[in-house]
């Protein structure tokens, strides 16, 4: 009767013991900081890109019907006077320029002198635990905390120390945590998790 007890006991030790072998693997697995892959910093630093939902303003040197601005649709073009639509996503301004520069020399312009800049970035997301989720305007130079600002500051049940952020590199979409003074950049999405205590 005794070891039969004495076992009981000890089965329930085990249980709990491994209960909470796994409740702090778990803590520690959500608390800890894991760092982005290495191409979330590098996309930091690299020169612009245009995608989907970014306005471009483009301007042609004496070409007034040319110079406005053109939104570059979903299928990433903008549709530009005289030569159509022009692939756009996953250039940089200077290779746009380029590309627009080429095709107005094919029969149009003798030397077309263009330039283009960004009138309007494409937005960021920012979902989770914040007062006011939901699609915000992208500014250079912002950072996580300046797009949680934005969207409401932390609800009280947030995570404060990083953020799950995806965002698309190279035409590939990709998702890291990140701390909250990480650079944002237009398009990404931002997830402030729930903390657990």
């Amino acid at each position: 009767m005794l070891t039969v007890a004495g076992a009981s006991i000890s089965k329930r030790h085990s249980v709990s013991i491994a209960l909470v072998v796994a409740m702090s693997a778990l803590i520690s697995s959500c608390s800890s900081y894991r760092p982005a892959p290495k191409a979330f910093h590098e996309a930091t630093i690299q020169p612009y890109r245009v995608d989907s939902g970014d306005r471009l303003r483009v301007t042609v040197f004496d070409q007034k019907d040319l110079s406005t601005t053109y939104s570059v649709d979903q299928a990433g073009y903008i549709s530009f006077p005289l030569v159509g639509a022009v692939p756009a996503r996953g250039r940089t301004l200077q290779e746009l320029e380029g590309q627009i520069a080429t095709k107005l020399k094919q029969g149009y312009l003798r030397d077309p002198d263009v330039s283009i800049e960004v009138d309007r970035y494409r937005s960021v997301f920012v979902m989770g635990e914040v007062g006011q989720p939901g699609q915000y305007t992208y500014v250079p130079g912002m950072t996580i905390q300046n797009a949680i600002a934005i969207a409401g500051g932390y609800s009280p049940r947030a995570n404060q120390s990083n953020a799950d952020v995806t965002r698309k590199i190279n035409g590939e979409i990709l998702t890291g945590r990140v701390l909250i003074s990480d650079p944002v950049l237009a398009g990404d999405t931002i997830y402030i998790r729930e903390r657990l205590f």
